[in-house]
């Protein structure tokens, strides 16, 4: 309760007793940090969101199954928890870009496994992963195809996002058709041709990874 004034907590009985038995749990923990919160109950020990623009989530760990990991757009008011990573500040051209098949591939060869499904990593799969260079018109065509696939969920209100992207994504059309366009438009903006397997599109950007790291 960043913006609770101290009156504001002691006037409710609710929260006073919440935020009191919290401080209560943290002093009584073995961890000399978490006793250390003690000091602050009415916050978190730590806190991830970002304080301004909208940020992109993507789940630390992901079916196997998927073709598409089910990335989120959020804004500052929504508070992440530990079990999604987050991007800060992101436009919906890097949304468009992070879920398009060309980020999928790259993703499904480089990061790590738990049991058999994907695990994401900011450092191995995002902060390796070969960006395109795009002008203003690729950029635009980018951002309107994400959107898109955030317009397409919607259509949908009776079903999670683990509904939409499982085994049977055929099912949800305009969310698919929305996917298959935002594909084609990060495609173009690599110069890569619309046939091409994800083995090939992988072996385009390990050759784009040697010369950046060159």
């Amino acid at each position: 309760m960043e913006k609770a004034s101290p009156l504001q907590i002691q006037r409710s009985p609710f929260i006073k007793e919440r935020v009191d038995a919290v401080r209560k749990y943290r002093l009584a923990s073995t961890k000399e940090l978490t006793r250390k919160s003690a000091d602050f109950p009415a916050l978190f020990q730590e806190i991830r969101q970002p304080n301004s623009g909208d940020y992109i989530v993507v789940p630390r760990v992901s079916s196997e199954t998927r073709k598409y990991i089910p990335l989120g757009f959020m804004t500052k008011d929504d508070i992440p928890n530990d079990a999604i990573q987050l991007i800060p500040n992101a436009s919906l051209f890097e949304f468009g870009v992070l879920n398009s098949l060309i980020h999928m591939a790259w993703m499904r060869t480089v990061a790590g496994r738990m049991k058999s499904d994907y695990r994401y990593s900011k450092d191995i799969v995002y902060n390796n992963f070969p960006w395109p260079e795009v002008d203003e018109k690729c950029k635009k065509k980018i951002e309107f195809c994400a959107q898109s696939i955030l317009d397409a969920r919607t259509e949908y209100p009776d079903s999670s996002l683990a509904d939409m992207y499982g085994e049977q994504m055929y099912l949800y059309t305009d969310l698919l058709n929305a996917h298959k366009a935002n594909d084609h438009a990060v495609m173009d903006a690599y110069g890569f041709k619309h046939s091409m397997s994800e083995a090939e599109i992988v072996s385009e950007l390990m050759k784009l990874y040697q010369n950046l790291t060159n």
